[in-house]
């Protein structure tokens, strides 16, 4: 499992500032509708930022992270991947997670994300001009995949994912994407985490590689799956340096 349901992400220094949040209820192409938060700038940068939960969906951490990411100009909006199974309500730490999870598969995530990255281009979602995914654990592998569907990504990031097939549907991960790639990917990783071993990530790299994306993998020596977490303080250094990575790297793909 990927973060307890009291996680909280870090706090970089606030730049711009929230100007309002929301919950939402999307639209897939399908007409799944699904729940999702946003959470817009006050001073927005042109970005936008589409977060991909961990395993348990949507909740208080990644609505949080979305405040963090629009206090730093970047409008934001994080959703829940259970909509086609579970409906579109408010999910308590009781939640049975992983019978949905098993459920999931790329092909419905993906029409999720493009919902989402249509709301962000839009004018209520702050007609974003470069949008960007952000996941964590399974989010972190989905996030990836993104990159490869034809979303018109300035460039994807995740945290702690797998590189290999999708445990859930056991479809092609990320690795065996890289030549559908259209843009550049960071990964932020655990070197203590038993989960994706070294070897995940060499084979990662030499993949995104061999195919001339551009990318950046990142190991914090020592640190867990999951150390993106304020009330982790011995990973305090992992995770400030993580958001200072992530926040340069939207600004290097900034192509708008």
């Amino acid at each position: 499992m990927c973060y307890n349901i009291d996680a909280e992400p870090p706090r970089p220094p606030i730049a711009g500032g929230a100007a309002d949040s929301e919950d939402l209820v999307l639209s897939a192409a399908d007409g799944t509708k699904f729940a999702a938060f946003a959470a817009r700038s006050a001073k927005p940068n042109g970005a936008g930022m589409v977060v991909l939960p961990d395993v348990r969906g949507l909740f208080r951490f990644y609505e949080e992270l979305a405040l963090r990411f629009a206090e730093q100009g970047i409008n934001s909006v994080t959703f829940d991947y259970f909509g086609r199974t579970a409906g579109v309500s408010k999910r308590d730490a009781d939640f049975a997670f992983m019978p949905e999870v098993m459920k999931t598969n790329q092909e419905t995530i993906a029409q999720d994300v493009r919902a989402c990255v249509e709301y962000l281009r839009s004018p209520a979602g702050g007609s974003c001009k470069d949008i960007f995914t952000v996941g964590f654990c399974f989010g972190g592998s989905n996030s990836w995949n993104q990159a490869a569907l034809g979303h018109g990504l300035s460039g994807a990031i995740g945290f702690y994912g797998r590189p290999g097939p999708g445990f859930a549907d056991k479809q092609p991960g990320p690795a065996d994407r890289v030549k559908e790639m259209t843009c550049p990917i960071l990964g932020l990783l655990g070197g203590a985490d038993p989960m994706i071993t070294a070897d995940d990530i060499a084979a990662f790299d030499t993949a995104l590689t061999g195919a001339k994306v551009k990318h950046e993998l990142i190991t914090y020596p020592g640190a867990p799956h999951s150390f993106f977490d304020r009330t982790a303080d011995q990973h305090k250094e992992a995770c400030d340096d993580a958001w200072k990575r992530m926040l340069a790297f939207v600004k290097e793909n900034v192509k708008g």
